[in-house]
């Protein structure tokens, strides 16, 4: 169900509708500090969006950062528990860059799923995605790749890693052409182009795919997932799209990419990251993802046209009793409501009234 209280910006709605939903499925709220050692950064910097990171020193002489990700933190005080997985969703802080040299804090919102990861795991996770786009907005598109067909196919070229990483750059970017000039036009190379052409409802990709020879349990693992998408009606939301190339030391398997319409990046993206998991020295596995609040501001900037539905305008000497009243029956509405003396500059309002002792008139209606 999405969360329509006007009272509240798109994303503060965003975080009442996720934390539900995720609760609903025995998802534990994770917290954490505000700080970690800085070391944790440094040698997953490439895993980070930016590489900025703000630190200082503790008064035992560590260097320590404000956490510019969660699931490193996560990753770092998890533990594996032999044959079971750990839920858990967060609601925190984290401190990126915000241009010009300046830092921002924003919230954001995830969850993972951490342990002895099975094919239900990933289901219910991507279905989790989808249903925490559809929370937030009715215009949404889930788009699913699978890194273990695309690292097969490439795996095939023998590039060297200089390569490996150019072609994923023109995978990312869907570049047919330049893939042809790296690759040159053998068997796999065209292999490669078709799979990056290849786009759109889960069935018919998968269909594409079985003839370019990729191993069945990849197939088997979108199949499943596009099986389960078909059952629940969300066919027309979630596409395959294998443009989605998060970072392969990084990740493995499936991975994901949200959008939501009236949104010009991605509000959501994960996977699963057993190779981060293995670079930190953990045995286990795990899949999850994050929800970009910020990015929800697109959103507000456009439904915010007003600051108030109503403004009221009073004399200096009004009866405060009479601007109360006038007040409260606008309140008991649902509408927002306002009164002053004067109109501030580049207030924005959709019905101007006029309060001169009990009577109200109306000025302006921008509705």
């Amino acid at each position: 169900m999405i969360l329509n209280d006007k009272s509240l910006k798109s994303d503060e709605r965003a975080i009442f509708a996720l934390r539900s939903l995720y609760d609903k499925y025995g998802y534990s709220q994770y917290k954490m500090s505000k700080f970690e050692e800085y070391d944790l950064y440094v040698r997953n910097k490439d895993f980070l969006i930016s590489p900025s990171v703000i630190t200082f020193t503790d008064t035992d002489g560590r260097l320590m950062a404000l956490k510019p990700d969660v699931t490193l933190s996560i990753i770092k005080n998890c533990h594996d528990i032999e044959g079971a997985v750990q839920k858990m969703y967060y609601n925190e802080n984290v401190y990126r860059p915000g241009g010009s040299g300046t830092f921002r804090e924003i919230m954001q919102v995830g969850l993972e799923c951490i342990g002895d990861i099975d094919g239900y795991s990933v289901l219910e996770v991507v279905l989790l995605a989808a249903k925490s786009l559809e929370s937030i907005s009715e215009e949404w598109v889930l788009d699913i790749s699978h890194l273990g067909v695309v690292s097969e196919i490439i795996g095939r070229l023998e590039l060297s890693d200089g390569d490996v990483r150019k072609v994923l750059k023109c995978v990312s970017e869907k570049n047919v052409h330049g893939i042809g000039e790296i690759c040159g036009d053998s068997d796999a190379a065209k292999a490669l182009r078709t799979l990056v052409s290849t786009y759109g409802e889960p069935k018919k990709v998968i269909e594409t795919l079985r003839t370019l020879s990729v191993s069945e349990c990849c197939i088997k693992e979108l199949s499943e997932i596009a099986e389960e998408i078909a059952s629940r009606g969300l066919s027309g939301n979630v596409r395959i799209d294998f443009s989605v190339t998060d970072d392969i030391k990084y990740y493995n398997g499936i991975v994901f990419r949200g959008f939501i319409n009236g949104v010009s990046q991605s509000v959501l993206s994960g996977g699963r990251y057993d190779n981060l998991l293995a670079r930190m020295g953990k045995s286990f596995g795990a899949i999850g993802f994050a929800v970009y609040l910020d990015r929800l501001e697109e959103l507000s900037s456009n439904e915010e046209k007003y600051d108030v539905d109503t403004l009221i305008l009073y004399d200096e000497g009004e009866n405060a009793g009479n601007v109360s009243r006038a007040v409260s029956r606008i309140a008991e509405t649902g509408a927002s409501v306002s009164a002053m003396r004067k109109i501030p500059e580049k207030f924005r309002y959709k019905k101007l009234l006029k309060l001169s002792g009990s009577e109200v008139t109306q000025l302006e209606n921008n509705a």
